[in-house]
C-alpha cells in the first residue's frame, strides 16, 4: 500500500513538477532573515531596526536599510547575498 502510494505520488505530482524560480527568488529576497548578514556591518540593534522598519512599512530589507541611512544600496547588495549565505565560505 505504501509503495503504491509513493509510485502514485511520483507519477501524478513529482514527475512534471517544476520550480517557479521567479517566485522562489521573490520569497528569498523578501525574507526578513537576511538581515542577519547586515549585523557585522551595522550591529545587531540596527539590523533589528531595519527588519522592524521593513515589516512595519511593507518594504524590502534593501529599501529599509538604505532608507534608514545605515547602508547604501550598493553596500547592501555586496553584503546580503542569499546564495553565499547558504554555502560554506572558502
Amino acid at each position: 500500500l505504501l509503495a503504491h502510494g509513493c509510485r502514485s505520488f511520483t507519477a501524478n505530482l513529482l514527475k512534471d513538477l517544476k520550480p517557479n524560480l521567479k517566485k522562489i527568488n521573490e520569497h528569498v529576497n523578501q525574507s526578513l532573515m537576511l538581515v542577519t548578514a547586515l549585523s557585522p556591518k551595522i550591529g545587531y540593534d540596527n539590523a533589528a531596526k531595519v527588519a522592524k522598519y521593513a515589516l512595519d512599512n511593507g518594504l524590502s530589507l534593501r529599501e529599509a536599510a538604505s532608507g534608514l541611512g545605515l547602508v547604501s544600496v550598493e553596500e547592501y547588495d555586496l553584503i546580503v547575498d542569499p546564495a553565499r549565505m547558504i554555502s560554506p565560505h572558502k
